[in-house]
């Protein structure tokens, strides 16, 4: 009789180990990384985007061209890819949250270069800075189309030197 109590008991707790290790392995599936929880902020940005882009000098339109970006999670929404096409540009970005770091970075990809600039999320747009004197804005208008705008701090002031605005297609 002893023995058949041990074995139960034993039985019963292999039972119950593995329920746990079933459960926790479970629940770390679905838990996220603190990199796609802050990548999840960014979603508005992704979709397939058509529209126009704009170049502006001294408040003047300079140039004005169609455009079209696809912007898209990857690596487990790890990070998100933008490829934008323009006459006037073509360019693939990486956009990823640095657990470490805490913060963002954007890396753009052009054909003759590359680049990496801090980047931050405050007030639903993501901010990013290639230098303290010039920033690129992605935000959604009141409308729900997906602006981007590019601005160069001259005197203290902002001044908008490029524009893309989008319509489309965003994938939530």
């Amino acid at each position: 009789m002893h023995t058949m109590k041990q074995n139960k008991l034993t039985f019963n707790i292999l039972n119950s180990l593995l329920l746990f290790f079933v459960l926790t392995g479970a629940n770390m599936s679905f838990a996220q990384s603190e990199a796609q929880e802050m990548m999840g902020k960014l979603n508005f940005m992704v979709g397939e985007w058509f529209g126009t882009s704009t170049s502006f000098k001294n408040d003047s339109i300079l140039k004005q061209v169609p455009a079209q970006q696809s912007i898209n999670y990857k690596l487990d929404s790890n990070l998100i890819t933008i490829d934008l096409k323009s006459e006037a540009l073509q360019l693939h970005t990486v956009i990823y949250f640095d657990e470490k770091e805490q913060k963002y970075y954007y890396n753009p990809f052009y054909i003759n270069g590359a680049g990496k600039y801090d980047a931050e999320f405050k007030e639903g747009r993501l901010i990013v800075w290639p230098n303290k004197n010039t920033r690129f804005i992605f935000q959604l208008t009141s409308k729900g189309d997906f602006q981007e705008y590019g601005e160069n701090l001259v005197d203290g002031k902002w001044i908008k030197y490029f524009e893309d605005n989008f319509k489309g297609a965003p994938m939530k």
